[in-house]
C-alpha cells in the first residue's frame, strides 16, 4: 500500500496529461520538448503532485532547477509562469499538510 506522503506527492497520469496540454508539451525554461514531471515546491519539501505544482521541462532544465545554481531564479520563473495560469498560486497551497 503506498503512503499517504508518498502519494500526495506523486504525479497521477491525469496531472501528467493535463500539465503536458497547459505547457503544449514543451520545457517552460527553455522550449525544447520536455516531460511534465517537475515538482516546483519540492517533494522533500513535502510539494504535491497537483496540476498547480507540476512543470514541463526537458531533463537538462529539470535537473538544473533541481540542482543547479540558478534553482532559485527557475523556481521564481516557474512560479512566475504558473501565476499566470493560476493567479491564486500559493507555495503553501503546494505544500502536503497532512503530514504535520
Amino acid at each position: 500500500v503506498m503512503h499517504k506522503l508518498t502519494k500526495a506527492t506523486a504525479i497521477p497520469q491525469a496531472v501528467k496529461e493535463a500539465v503536458s496540454l497547459r505547457d503544449k508539451g514543451r520545457c517552460i525554461f527553455c522550449g525544447r520538448p520536455g516531460k511534465p514531471v517537475a515538482h516546483v515546491v519540492r517533494r522533500s519539501q513535502l510539494g504535491m503532485g497537483i496540476e498547480q505544482n507540476i512543470v514541463t521541462a526537458c531533463d537538462a532544465c529539470h535537473r538544473q532547477m533541481d540542482e543547479g545554481r540558478t534553482r532559485e531564479a527557475m523556481y521564481a520563473h516557474a512560479v512566475a509562469y504558473l501565476k499566470g495560469f493560476y493567479p491564486e498560486w500559493n507555495r503553501e497551497d503546494m505544500i502536503y499538510k497532512k503530514w504535520r
